[in-house]
């Protein structure tokens, strides 16, 4: 379980200033409006608004943020009121609050998917403060990581509701860690069997994926290195989801789809280095027709900046690999 001191001590790391006090009465005031409530999990209730809070911190968010996070369940599900936030926690919090209290009282299901657009396109409007929606989203992740605990029924309608609502809000915000976890998420509930068949062949490769992996890191050290660029290198195994959504695509099985794993190239330095980086792999590996994209010269609508490109990498397996400054990916 997390604990406040857990959230203090993450908050300070990169915001030594915080206003502590605020989260300390938030954590406070929340723990007494929902003391005797539990999760259908049997936990008591305050797990909830600690975790939602946690993760605001993994998003590195303010201290009026994360107290908000605390906060955001106690006018819908306690007699707290907009005006005792207000009083106690001042104009910003009560405000981000009354969003998410707003937001929270729009129904949605599974027979209204058809209108996810337009449901997403309301959640924008009513969000006057971004916080609302990364507040939402916190919350929405959080109820996804406990989803088991739901009846099958509801499981099925709330995982639905993510990836047709939530997934492509955290996609267009550029939070790509939640927008993976969300879909995994999703994915695991609503497709049990297709995700222990993919388990279980993968699992069989696991040893000769990650020498491959090994191996291309290996490579990708030493001319990188020997260019005089220094460089993060990660790989890993795609998302079942992206995985599966690709042998449907392709209407083909999994010992048809190569590019299974990606790289990513994080380097030191300045956009030179990023393109000087993309020669080299080009050298190293020709590349795959039509499968790159300069997100640096024009970045995606949100912000994002990388490369992307596709190369037939070793063994003739194709293999993505994306490549950012420090800058870019931070």
């Amino acid at each position: 379980m997390l604990r406040f001191n857990d959230i203090a001590d993450r908050v300070l790391e990169y915001d030594p200033d915080c206003d502590l006090a605020l989260l300390q009465r938030a954590y406070v005031y929340t723990a007494k409006v929902h003391e005797g409530q539990e999760r259908l999990s049997g936990e008591p209730y305050l797990i909830h608004p600690l975790e939602v809070a946690g993760v605001l911190v993994d998003m590195r968010l303010d201290a009026v943020t994360i107290a908000a996070g605390m906060l955001h369940d106690t006018v819908e599900d306690t007699l707290t009121t907009v005006d005792e936030i207000k009083r106690l926690f001042g104009e910003d919090v009560a405000f981000l609050v009354e969003g998410l209290t707003k937001i929270s009282k729009v129904e949605f299901s599974s027979a209204q998917a058809r209108m996810a657009e337009n449901f997403r396109k309301m959640l924008v409007a009513m969000s006057q403060d971004i916080r609302i929606l990364l507040i939402k989203l916190a919350d929405r992740l959080h109820n996804m990581r406990t989803l088991h605990f739901l009846s099958e029924s509801k499981a099925h309608r709330v995982a639905t509701e993510t990836l047709d609502i939530y997934v492509p809000l955290s996609h267009r915000l550029g939070i790509h860690w939640m927008k993976r976890e969300l879909e995994d998420l999703a994915f695991r509930t609503l497709h049990p069997d297709e995700v222990d068949e993919l388990e279980q062949n993968l699992r069989g490769r696991h040893a000769e994926r990650q020498e491959y992996i090994d191996e291309v890191r290996g490579i990708l050290e030493v001319r990188l290195r020997d260019a005089g660029l220094e460089a993060d290198i990660t790989g890993r195994l795609k998302d079942l989801a992206s995985i599966h959504a690709k042998m449907v695509r392709q209407g083909t099985g999994l010992d048809k789809i190569y590019d299974v794993i990606a790289f990513r190239i994080v380097l030191a330095g300045d956009t030179g280095a990023v393109y000087h980086a993309l020669g080299l792999v080009h050298s190293i590996w020709p590349p795959v027709s039509g499968r790159f994209k300069d997100y640096i010269a024009l970045p995606k609508s949100n912000g994002y900046q990388s490369l992307h490109t596709t190369v037939i990498g070793p063994y003739g397996e194709r293999m993505e690999i994306q490549l950012r400054t420090d800058a870019m990916h931070m």
